[in-house]
């Protein structure tokens, strides 16, 4: 009886073992395996920004039909689907991808959350993400790809891109309080000009929402006149690359290495921006350049996010940059 009972009691305690052993393996601090985990939620969100325009630019918005399963009768895509069905099917599947990355993610910042509660936080909205954005798309499937539907899952995308682009931020800083870096006036110029980035992209959504591509062939428009709307879209663009080239100019005679860095980028991904959007609407809206088109409007909100967060630094800013406000502690919510 007494083996018996030492037996289950060995039996019981393994679990709890392997339990401990998993826990002392999940990172106390920042290293390679947190870093790796924060590029690859961005990228994730990226590539869904991709995947998404893919299924809408070859038609395949209702590949299937049904939600949350592909078909009334199946949960994957049949054959009867075609190619069609491959796409969207294999879009809802990167949903699932992307879950095991920000559950990562969330395990990899837990031991850290006292002294890291900004990651903490941050991965942990990012979880819940994950169900909002699958009840969001599959409502887009069933009111039949509704532009404003559309738009709200590509916003939700988006959001998710800024978010993601925070948390890469932060893995690569100091985790101490932050004081502004640069002159008032420099950061009120740069959430301007991040303001007139989101109403770019906002507008742009009911562009493409006007388009011809729609998802699917019998897919409702908005019934906005498409050339309207690309000179109204192209307003708050310019206003960006003009703000953009001020903050550049301006940046060169203070020490905020990281924003200049960042600025630089942002320069790179407006031209190309602005450069895809002449040549789509000279030349048809072929769906390649407006798919291309969708992932540089994440990557512009990525860009201006970035410059967004280093608009202050750590107290113990290695890089000895200059404050203007020392004294005043930022947010960290920036």
């Amino acid at each position: 009886m007494n083996r018996v009972s030492t037996g289950l009691k060995s039996r019981n305690r393994r679990p709890a073992t392997w339990l401990r052993s998993l826990y002392r393996w999940l990172p106390d601090h920042v290293d390679a395996r947190v870093r790796l985990i924060g590029w690859l939620s961005l990228a994730g969100q990226l590539l869904l920004v991709a995947s998404g325009g893919a299924v809408r630019l070859t038609g395949s918005g209702l590949g299937c039909p049904t939600w949350p399963k592909c078909t009334a009768d199946s949960l994957t895509t049949t054959p009867e689907m075609g190619i069609h069905g491959i796409i969207e099917f294999g879009n809802r599947m990167l949903t699932f991808v992307l879950t095991i990355i920000v559950i990562l993610a969330f395990l990899f910042v837990m031991r850290m959350r006292a002294k890291r509660p900004d990651l903490f936080w941050l991965t942990f909205w990012l979880g819940m993400s994950i169900p909002v954005q699958a009840v969001v798309g599959g409502f887009t499937v069933l009111f039949r790809l509704n532009p404003y539907m559309v738009g709200v899952h590509f916003v939700l995308s988006i959001v998710l891109t800024i978010v993601t682009t925070v948390l890469v931020c932060r893995i690569h800083t100091t985790p101490s309080a932050r004081v502004l870096a640069v002159p008032p006036w420099f950061a009120w110029a740069a959430w301007i000009m991040a303001a007139f980035a989101m109403i770019t992209v906002l507008v742009g959504i009911l562009t493409t929402g006007s388009g011809p591509h729609a998802g699917d062939a019998d897919t409702l428009r908005t019934g906005f006149d498409t050339e309207f709307m690309e000179h109204i879209h192209a307003l708050p663009a310019y206003i960006t690359a003009g703000f953009t080239l001020l903050l550049v100019g301006a940046s060169i005679g203070l020490a905020v290495g990281p924003v200049r860095r960042f600025l630089a980028l942002l320069v790179v991904v407006e031209v190309l921006q602005i450069g895809v959007g002449l040549l789509q609407a000279n030349t048809g809206l072929p769906g390649i350049l407006v798919g291309t088109h969708m992932v540089l409007s994440a990557l512009l909100m990525s860009a201006v996010t970035a410059v967004l967060v280093n608009l202050t630094q750590p107290v113990e800013a290695p890089e000895g940059a200059t404050s203007r406000t020392s004294g005043a502690v930022a947010s960290t919510s920036a």
